[in-house]
């Protein structure tokens, strides 16, 4: 039976590369160039902007955002949390990576997929969904349907199994 998997990862390189690139930006911009700002990845499943003050890393924000969509990585695989002052004067905004499907979004979207009334079944393995049906068009009808609506999270289609 055809099948396919909605996963929410990002490719670790792109997103080492877009950082690079917004590091170098930020040293070498004119107007961020003395702040002394810095972009971390703590982990593998958050970045910390350090900037001092909150207009600076809006600015910031702005580069890495700018950075990680031209290599391909969707902004709505973060969670952005709210600047907030440090011990040392600065302002710290925390970005966490999202790695997996939360368990409500997972549900949400397997009901947008049962209510389009095809023949096909969903299951929630983890933090990833299964959708399986007789027919491969049918699979490519819930591929169009989820990416025009906004379930708030990243999703990736990956594993299309035919048989």
């Amino acid at each position: 039976m055809p099948s396919f998997d909605i996963v929410c990862k990002i490719d670790k390189q792109e997103l080492d590369n877009a950082l690079n690139q917004a590091r170098k930006e930020i040293v070498q911009r004119y107007d961020l160039k003395d702040t002394h700002s810095e972009i971390n990845l703590v982990e593998e499943k958050e970045i910390v902007l350090v900037s001092p003050n909150d207009f600076v890393i809006k600015q910031v924000l702005d580069v890495l955002q700018s950075k990680l969509v031209k290599r391909g990585i969707s902004l709505k695989a973060f969670e952005y949390g709210k600047p907030e002052p440090t011990l040392m004067s600065k302002t710290k905004q925390t970005l966490k990576i999202q790695q997996g499907i939360p368990s409500d979004k997972a549900k949400e979207i397997a009901k947008a997929i049962k209510d389009t009334k095809l023949k096909l079944q969903c299951q929630i393995q983890g933090d990833q969904l299964r959708v399986s049906a007789k027919q491969i068009d049918d699979l490519q009808s819930i591929i169009q349907l989820l990416r025009t609506h906004d379930h708030g999270i990243h999703m990736d289609f990956v594993n299309m199994k035919r048989d």
